[in-house]
């Protein structure tokens, strides 16, 4: 049994080459690392604190190689909140890929929309965050590192780069407020109501912990949503895991391109 860390691990599979941005798939959304060029794929098992997802859609393997001319590191699956309670699962994996190289992280998740004009299959940018589950990753961090700005966590250049790309590629790209819910139950029609009082634009169950959790450690954020569904309330379809899966295969290829544009866009080794 290997003594190496997980950025060890991660090192050295990527030889001379090292990550320089982490991207974090989302429900349904595995395939897009399909695009990834000279893969190299290692399981969570393989690497010491990553989890074992349990959700539908969530591989639960690390994908290594270059998408747009630049070298990531691919999580396709990620821990909940809602799976044991742990506002903080996704702290092992996100130091590790900082210490293996990368210095951007760029999430991805399934959302429910209270935009009238944003409905299933389409994307939308977090332009900020509300954090109604009311948890934090750094409850119970020691450091003084903990007391983190989240302000322009979701960074400007990056914000103004995906939208300039989404241009470029004829994708139609909503901009909005992303706010975290617990889970595993979906929101109810009056939380919905509240939500949307309070100034979200959609809704989901993932993504701000680890933002939370990259902004303390330094790194450049960018997040996008993929839309699943309407929040509950706003029309008569039932929520669904499944309904999450099938809408979110949807808006993939747009994505895809999306990623790939901005990618592009970046500085290349």
């Amino acid at each position: 049994m290997s003594n190496k860390s997980a950025a060890e691990i991660i090192r050295e599979a990527c030889g001379d080459s090292p990550p320089r941005l982490g991207l974090i798939l989302g429900s349904g959304l595995g395939a897009l690392a399909d695009s990834v060029e000279n893969a190299k794929h290692i399981p969570y098992a393989d690497l010491p604190g990553f989890p074992r997802p349990t959700v539908q859609g969530h591989e639960g393997q690390l994908v290594l190689g270059h998408l747009g001319g630049v070298s990531v590191a691919i999580m396709q699956g990620r821990a909940h909140y809602y799976e044991a309670g742990k506002a903080d699962a996704m702290k092992a994996p996100i130091r590790s890929l900082q210490a293996a190289g990368c210095q951007s992280l760029l999430l991805t998740n399934a959302a429910g929309s209270l935009l009238r004009g944003a409905g299933p299959g389409s994307l939308m940018l977090i332009t900020d965050h509300i954090n109604f589950a009311g948890a934090s990753p750094l409850i119970g961090d020691t450091a003084p590192t903990k007391f983190v700005d989240l302000v322009d966590a979701y960074d400007p250049g990056y914000r103004a780069q995906l939208i300039e790309a989404a241009r470029q590629q004829g994708v139609t790209l909503n901009e909005g407020v992303y706010m975290w819910f617990s889970g595993p139950n979906f929101e109810t029609p009056a939380e919905i109501r509240a939500a949307k009082i309070l100034g979200a634009d959609a809704v989901g169950m993932s993504t701000v912990p680890e933002v939370i959790l990259a902004r303390q450690m330094g790194l450049k954020i960018a997040a996008l949503s993929i839309i699943t569904n309407y929040g509950a309330g706003l029309d008569n379809k039932p929520l669904s895991h499944a309904q999450t899966m099938e809408k979110a295969a949807l808006g993939a290829q747009d994505l895809k391109k999306l990623l790939i544009a901005f990618l592009e866009g970046q500085p290349h080794e």
